[in-house]
């Protein structure tokens, strides 16, 4: 198993290019199961979420050919529709497989899903999807099973409790795109990844309107053909970038985002004293000092990002003053914050908000990745404390972060890949 040693308090500079987005692509290949025409994504993500899709894709019967940065999906009439546990338990994204099977198959068995330990996330809101558009769901032995001699188009909320469903909103619109009739979702997702998918089945005949809106609308069509396609670069890895430029006073240039999709991050960095020069795909970052305390609540988008705001945490332990962090997406996603204690911090947790009390410095230390965006906010740390930080677990980094280390080793940092003992 890796961990990552870095010796902290080295300036970073140059000019570092975002990746293709995870979230995007993942839901992106499971909807190449809706035809049997070859379906060619990319610019994809070097990522284990990425191969762990392709397996499940693989385990299906598809044929799944990964060329560098490309890789081309055919789905023959003669697949499975079961997935897996041992497969879907490493990747809670494996569940995009159901809408995509009960449409085209008309069945599904999807294992109930695994994923980041950042508390519960139930499907309640795709199996609710799928029953309004006529399917016949069970739950026996782990296993979702879903039956529907023909998927009807129909009106449905998908809004829980949390707000809109991501992961719902997209299963539910692939699997509409070849239902009869017509399906209206309100308390649709808005995300940028939700406007990517439909684009994506757009270009495989898709007839879908209202994608980025609470209102999406999708006319059902017989069939759907291949196409290629790019996925959107990721809106979370450039956040994460930009917070290394200000965590460790530098300034660095990131390439190849999309500027629209990074508002709300970019408000929040200025409200810290970040210097920030964006135009066209392009976003230069620096701050001279220790940012100012600020006040962060997470909300679906267009609001600020769950999957930033552990990085963020970790920027505001260096803050001047006291800054509070209010989660309201995810519960227990906090864990890093007693990992940043351990480095110096102080973070206090109160019911869903996180207390942090700015600090003159993080010294290093032995940390523990316990999910995705938390081992990102542990380098992040890392990159600013004195001393030398080892971080473990980083199985959990290499699900979203596409070489991470190499990229900020390229950007100055002390940073080493090594093998965990």
């Amino acid at each position: 198993m890796d961990k990552l040693v870095i010796k902290g308090k080295k300036r970073l500079s140059g000019s570092v290019r975002v990746s293709g987005s995870k979230n995007a692509t993942l839901p992106i290949m499971a909807a190449c199961l809706l035809t049997d025409q070859p379906c060619r994504i990319k610019n994809i993500p070097e990522l284990s979420d990425i191969k762990t899709m392709a397996s499940l894709l693989a385990a299906l019967g598809t044929k799944v050919e990964i060329n560098g940065k490309e890789i081309l999906i055919k789905a023959n009439d003669d697949i499975g529709f079961e997935a897996p546990y041992e497969i879907v338990s490493q990747m809670r994204a494996s569940y995009y497989v159901l809408g995509p099977l009960l449409a085209r198959f008309g069945q599904a068995k999807v294992s109930l899903p695994g994923g980041c330990a950042i508390g519960p996330r139930p499907v309640d809101l795709h199996l609710k999807g799928m029953e309004h558009l006529g399917a016949q769901i069970n739950i026996e032995h782990g296993y979702i099973n879903a039956r529907a001699s023909k998927l009807t188009g129909t009106e449905m909320t998908l809004e829980g409790i949390k707000g809109p469903s991501v992961g719902a909103t997209a299963n539910v619109m692939m699997a509409a795109a070849k239902a009869k009739g017509n399906t209206v979702i309100t308390g649709a997702a808005c995300e940028p990844e939700v406007v990517d998918l439909a684009n994506f089945l757009g270009a495989m005949g898709a007839k879908i309107e209202g994608a980025g809106t609470p209102l999406i609308k999708i006319h059902g069509v017989n069939e759907l053909s291949g196409c290629e396609y790019e996925p959107i670069p990721d809106r979370i890895e450039a956040g994460t970038l930009a917070i290394a430029a200000a965590i460790t006073g530098s300034e660095i240039e990131i390439t190849g985002l999309r500027l629209d999709h990074m508002k709300a991050v970019i408000e929040q960095l200025e409200t810290m004293g970040c210097k920030v020069n964006a135009q066209n795909d392009s976003l230069r970052i620096s701050l001279a000092r220790r940012p100012a305390p600020t006040e962060i609540f997470t909300a679906p988008y267009p609001g600020f990002p769950t999957d930033l705001q552990a990085q963020f945490m970790a920027l505001l332990t260096l803050s001047t003053g006291t800054s509070v962090i209010t989660e309201n997406i995810f519960e227990a996603r906090f864990l890093h914050a007693l990992e940043l204690n351990r480095m110096g911090a102080k973070i206090s947790i109160k019911g869903n908000s996180a207390v942090i009390e700015g600090v003159d410095k993080l010294s290093g230390a032995q940390v523990m990745a316990s999910d995705l965006r938390a081992s990102a906010a542990l380098v992040l740390a890392g990159l600013a404390a004195e001393g030398e930080t080892e971080v473990s677990r980083i199985y959990h980094l290499d699900r979203g972060y596409e070489n991470l280390d190499v990229k900020l080793a390229k950007l100055g940092a002390a940073i080493q890949r090594v093998q965990d003992e």
